[in-house]
């Protein structure tokens, strides 16, 4: 049997999944393997990496639902397979900054309340990828009535926007993914959504391409199947490289040192 030495670790091009793939490579390394990385502008350049054989283990895909696409075209038609573990749960949500002070805010449907929109930012600024799910969650409570719109921006713009928000105390609505850089600390308080409509946690899962589970170290692939990182550390690691000037390499490298300590 041949012993693979190297191969390549794809994933999406956001600090998030940077952050991840970082801490999936430490483990890697340790086991004296060559890796190169190759980062993806978006889902659709990922797979097709992937379905050239470009890419040999994914760091991650969100399944079942986030990534349902990826996994019907990667799993279902056998050109990866998911290990077994679960590196994270990412979900949606609907937050508040914590420290705001406005009592009888608990769900998203309390948005429609005259005396809590009238104290709230009824401009909802929200980053690209969420649009589809933010636009079902606006219909589903019908937040329009309350005079509320969907402002949607580049990725960073509307990181930038939240952070800023948050920095300055603002009474904004922020529709995230979780885990993420801004959830590091408590600074959010997640918001209910008693319909249901925002989905429930998904697991982050690494994908190896399919062949190559009996060219590997058995005891990397324990390794790798054991591997939980958790949200609290993915957002700590983001947080790292955004608030903290660090790279991915660096983060994850404070994380396994014990240097990086995640907070809820």
């Amino acid at each position: 049997m041949s012993v693979t030495s190297s191969l390549t670790l794809g994933h999406l091009d956001t600090p998030q999944h940077q952050a991840a793939a970082a801490a999936v490579l430490r483990v890697l390394e340790a086991h004296d393997l060559e890796v190169e990385r190759v980062a993806a502008a978006d889902r659709d350049a990922l797979v097709r990496q992937a379905e050239d054989g470009r890419i040999d283990l994914l760091a991650t895909a969100w399944l079942p639902d986030l990534d349902a696409d990826l996994a019907q075209r990667l799993v279902d038609r056998g050109r990866m397979e998911a290990l077994g573990g679960v590196l994270y749960r990412p979900f949606l949500v609907w937050a508040v900054p914590a420290a705001l002070d406005l009592p009888g805010l608990h769900a998203i449907a309390d948005l429609l309340r005259p005396e809590i929109a009238a104290r709230l930012d009824r401009t909802i600024v929200l980053p690209r990828r969420l649009a589809p799910h933010a636009a079902r969650v606006a219909a589903a409570y019908n937040i329009e009535a309350a005079g509320y719109r969907l402002d949607v921006l580049d990725d960073e713009a509307a990181y930038a926007h939240a952070e800023a928000a948050l920095d300055a105390g603002r009474a904004a609505v922020l529709p995230l993914w979780q885990p993420h850089a801004l959830a590091h600390g408590g600074r959010l308080r997640a918001l209910a959504d008693p319909q249901g409509v925002l989905g429930g946690p998904q697991e982050a899962r690494l994908l190896l391409r399919a062949g190559l589970r009996a060219t590997l170290d058995p005891d990397l692939l324990d390794e790798l199947d054991e591997l939980t990182l958790g949200n609290p550390v993915v957002s700590a690691l983001e947080h790292a490289m955004r608030r903290d000037g660090m790279s991915a390499d660096q983060a994850a490298e404070a994380w396994q040192r014990g240097r990086l300590t995640p907070r809820a």
